[in-house]
């Protein structure tokens, strides 16, 4: 539930905060005290759409956060697949800045956020119903939604979803053979030329690697024999001068000779010696690279040619050569599916006929499971309504076969009718505002302990009523509210009574700003804003019995 909301330059709100309750939260207050921005406070929370007009003037940026405790099941596992933690006591808290420049900070946690994060964990943890809103009980997908909620088993659901899905797979893989004679000759025209072209190269993973090595070796022999050769006469001397291994050799023997006289040159005088033996063999091994130097010109051209070829068909097939042959497996692979074509059509559509036939049984027991909630959805909505005194409202669950798709083989619908005699019609079509929000009012009693969702919130649900329909709406809404948490806007003191915490709004001006304060009221309070709700300004002693006692009756209940 909504535990702590703290709004921060938020239009006419510069600071405030709210300790919410579980059970039936009220909001009141004047005409255009702000009660409207609360609520546009918890939308920009929970990732709705805002407009920079929200802050508040002179403000650089407008800042929400509200806290969360006792999250369901749905939104944990939610927070979880999105990486988010609850924190060690099991509160979520998720912030929004929004910038005067139209930009805007989320976290949740502490951690950052993205605005389409918000709005998927927001929409798991309050459901907002006011009378502006484009409410979910006008799409028709959600009305399925309540309908399987109400009454459709969850295993059959999922074992539904499982079929559905294996049957869609099987139907694109089938479609993937489908093609004509004529481009199925011409793709196995391609494909053997394909396939031909690349196990004539004979290809060999390192080949390439190897004449690249050797071709460079070849262009450029004669910087290596020029240098093997400065290196040899280096090491072994030329005519004119001796090399560092006849200087080596000559300081062995001086050392060698010296060594009988001074026995610590030993040490010395051996490790010169094997430098001298480690040189001889350095000389050998040079002589071992000058006479591998020569080479076949004809040896050059046919590497130049095997490169040249191992380029081409590189263009051609992904580069290296296990790109070229993985293209090549690929190739096989695919030739072997069409030359097979036949087969394994008639395999696939035989698994496919099984799987579909499967997926429209489940449908089937799905849709029948369906019918029989419906009706008595139907049955519990129409009582629901009868009692918020809206007993000419005709409500219906239209339930209409459909292709099979994701949800099953039925297209559902609310319709409503709001005149005796009149056809039932789409809700989009007829409900207003206030009777859209008695209608999920019902709906959300039927439903009671069966939606995950803990928080709602009813944005001025006694539009349009007065006086005992009023007072049964608030009997509903402290229903609701006995296993979840509610919170509502509202102008009508019979609904405020009711509540089980009750919060005022109120709007003062100071040194020419407007100022909007949110408190929660003790009994006194709201006595005092009861019967200000029932009588305006003037308030009186009579007001403020009757007051107290619709608190009493409230107390009762």
């Amino acid at each position: 539930m909504l535990s702590q909301l703290y709004i921060e330059n938020i239009a006419v709100i510069e600071k405030t905060g709210i300790d919410f309750h579980s059970g039936l939260n009220v909001l009141t207050g004047e005409t255009g005290a702000g009660k409207s921005i609360v609520i546009d406070s918890i939308n920009a929370v929970l990732g709705e759409r805002t407009s920079r007009e929200l802050v508040r003037t002179g403000a650089r940026s407008a800042f929400v956060t509200a806290v969360f405790s006792d999250l369901g099941e749905q939104a944990l596992n939610k927070l979880t697949e999105l990486g988010y933690l609850p924190e060690e006591d099991g509160t979520v808290m998720i912030q929004r800045e929004i910038h005067a420049d139209g930009k805007a900070v989320c976290r949740i946690n502490s951690r950052p956020a993205t605005v389409s994060v918000l709005k998927e964990i927001g929409s798991l943890l309050i459901s907002i119903h006011g009378q502006h809103e484009s409410y979910d009980l006008l799409s028709p997908d959600v009305h399925i939604r309540y309908i399987d909620r109400m009454g459709v088993p969850e295993t059959l659901l999922s074992g539904y979803r499982s079929a559905y899905s294996s049957m869609q797979h099987l139907k694109s893989t089938l479609d993937s053979f489908h093609m004509d004679e004529t481009q199925k000759a011409r793709q196995i025209d391609l494909l053997s030329y394909q396939i031909n072209e690349l196990e004539v190269a004979d290809l060999r993973i390192g080949e390439q690697e190897e004449l690249n090595k050797t071709r460079t070796r070849y262009l450029n022999s004669e910087k290596i024999a020029a240098a093997i050769n400065t290196a040899k006469a280096a090491l072994n001397g030329e005519e004119d001068f001796d090399g560092a291994l006849s200087a080596v050799a000559s300081t062995a023997d001086a050392l060698a000779e010296a060594e009988k006289y001074l026995p610590e040159l030993h040490e010395l005088s051996e490790r010169i010696r094997n430098i001298r033996y480690d040189l001889e063999d350095c000389g050998e091994e040079i002589r071992s690279f000058s006479s591998d130097l020569e080479y076949d010109p004809a040896d050059l051209e046919r590497i130049e040619d095997r490169l040249d070829i191992l380029y081409r068909l590189g263009l051609k097939y992904g580069g290296s050569v296990e790109n070229m042959l993985a293209f090549l497996e690929k190739s096989k692979t695919q030739l072997e599916d069409i030359q097979l074509a036949d087969e394994r059509i008639l395999q696939l559509t035989n698994e496919y006929q099984k799987a579909k036939a499967e997926t429209e049984k489940l449908a089937k027991e799905i849709s029948a499971c369906r019918k029989k909630t419906a009706n008595n959805f139907m049955a519990k909505v129409k009582a629901e309504l009868r009692f918020l005194d809206m007993p000419d409202i005709d409500f219906q669950v239209q339930q209409e076969s459909c292709p099979l798709n994701p949800l099953g083989c039925d297209k559902l619908q609310f319709l409503i009718s709001t005149n005796p005699g009149e056809p039932a019609k789409p809700m989009a079509k007829i409900a207003s505002g206030g009777e859209l929000s008695r209608i999920m009012l019902s709906i959300k009693t039927v439903l009671a302990g069966k939606d995950d969702i803990d928080t709602l919130i009813f944005d001025e649900v006694d539009t349009g009523i007065s006086g005992s329909a009023a007072q049964k709406v608030g009997l509903k809404l402290h229903e609701v509210a006995g296993n979840r948490q509610v919170i509502c806007v509202t102008h009508l003191a019979q609904i405020a009574a009711l509540a089980d915490a009750q919060y005022l709004i109120k709007k003062q001006v100071k040194a020419n700003k407007t100022f909007t304060e949110v408190d929660e009221l003790d009994y006194e309070g709201r006595k005092q804003e009861l019967a200000r709700i029932m009588g305006g300004s003037q308030i009186t002693p009579l007001l403020l019995e009757n007051a107290a006692e619709m608190l009493k009756f409230a107390k009762n209940q």
